[in-house]
């Protein structure tokens, strides 16, 4: 039975020779068909100092309709808020945007690099081009878990209400937070490797109730209910796993093409010991607190030389999804993806007519591992 299957197009951006803005990196992009109907991608672009913009440009396809390059439009936000400043650098990072059928506007995620830390806020628009920041996510605590202070990472959110675990319409969030001692470079670093468990970093989901005619939108970056969704399985996610390109809906279920992270152990390898796949997770429609399926193996990993070789060796990470309706081809997705934290690609992914055998859903499946929240 074929499972899903990725086939790289190529590459749609790299560094601009003599932009500043660019010096170190055009990478990890948000991605959404815009008002016009075009595919607009929102690339981290990287100045000296780690300093990250959050740009926009649109791809351009050729005859055949693949992706194959991209016009630079500007920027869609600029470092300003005090959690997305420090003095050496920060700023906005690795976004995902999905257009919230709710509430009738486009919904971005990104990392705000600030001197506390990494953290997770979000920003609103109705046409891609003008953006209006909510600030950054908060959640209440959870089972003796407080999020104060703690580092969050990959979010990205359903295109549509989801039922709470109380019942409720929310906006249902994806996220990583890095809890102490989770870093694969500390998990990496055990001299005997541990069993599945709960302590490597995990995706979360987290919910916010809707509000009701007439609210602001600032309601929409409190999270008050939270559970794992998935922790580390398989050897090629063993360090780590985190959320990749937002849930788009699928004849299987809601489609998620998530990163995991394994340490290299070829003595030939690059400085970076550490390798960045990509696999796959189907959730169901109405209760995406569970997993239909999980890839056994990695469906995408750095293979090219621009995977290889760059800012950090042995890097592909997902993050924007496009379906390929434009094309008659309601089951073809093109995946764009950070290729080792310098330049962006694109590869296609088929999905299958029906699911094929997965790994373990959970840890919980997994012999040794603890149970996770459901």
């Amino acid at each position: 039975m074929a499972g899903f299957q990725m086939r790289r197009l190529g590459m749609v951006m790299e560094p601009e020779p003599g932009n500043p803005w660019e010096v170190e990196g055009v990478l990890n992009p948000a991605g959404v068909r815009g008002p016009d109907g075009h595919y607009y991608l929102f690339p981290r672009l990287v100045a000296k100092g780690n300093y990250s913009r959050i740009g926009i440009a649109r791809v351009q396809f050729n005859e055949a309709g693949d992706p194959v390059g991209a016009e630079r439009l500007g920027i869609a936000l600029e470092p300003e808020a005090d959690y997305e400043l420090r003095p050496d650098g920060g700023g906005c990072e690795d976004p995902r945007i999905t257009y919230g059928e709710d509430i009738e506007r486009y919904v971005m995620t990104y990392t705000a690099l600030s001197s506390r830390g990494p953290r997770i806020a979000l920003a609103l628009s109705e046409d891609l081009f003008h953006w209006q920041r909510l600030g950054l996510a908060t959640f209440r605590p959870y089972e003796g878990i407080k999020w104060d202070g703690v580092d969050d990472k990959d979010a990205s959110i359903f295109p549509v209400a989801i039922p709470d675990p109380e019942g409720r319409p929310a906006m249902a969030l994806l996220h990583r937070p890095l809890f102490p001692g989770t870093r694969p470079e500390e998990t990496a670093s055990e001299p005997i490797p541990r069993a599945v468990d709960l302590q490597r970093e995990s995706i979360w989901i987290s919910y916010c109730p809707l509000g009701g005619p007439g609210d602001e939108p600032y309601y929409l970056s409190h999270f008050t209910l939270h559970s794992r969704l998935a922790s580390p399985v398989a050897p090629w996610e063993a360090l780590k796993i985190g959320g990749g390109t937002p849930p788009i809906m699928t004849r299987h279920g809601w489609m998620i093409v998530y990163h995991g992270v394994h340490k290299l152990t070829d003595p030939s390898a690059a400085a970076h010991k550490l390798c960045y796949s990509a696999g796959v997770l189907v959730l169901p429609l109405k209760h995406p607190r569970h997993i239909l399926y999980r890839s056994p193996e990695a469906v995408l990993t750095p293979d090219s030389p621009q995977e290889r070789i760059g800012t950090v060796a042995n890097v592909v990470f997902p993050t924007a999804i496009d379906r390929r309706d434009d094309l008659g081809m309601p089951d073809r997705f093109d995946v764009y993806y950070g290729m080792a934290d310098d330049r962006i690609g694109v590869a296609r992914l088929d999905v299958p007519e029906s699911l094929p055998p997965g790994s373990p859903a959970n840890p919980s499946q997994a012999k040794g591992s603890l149970q996770t929240a459901s």
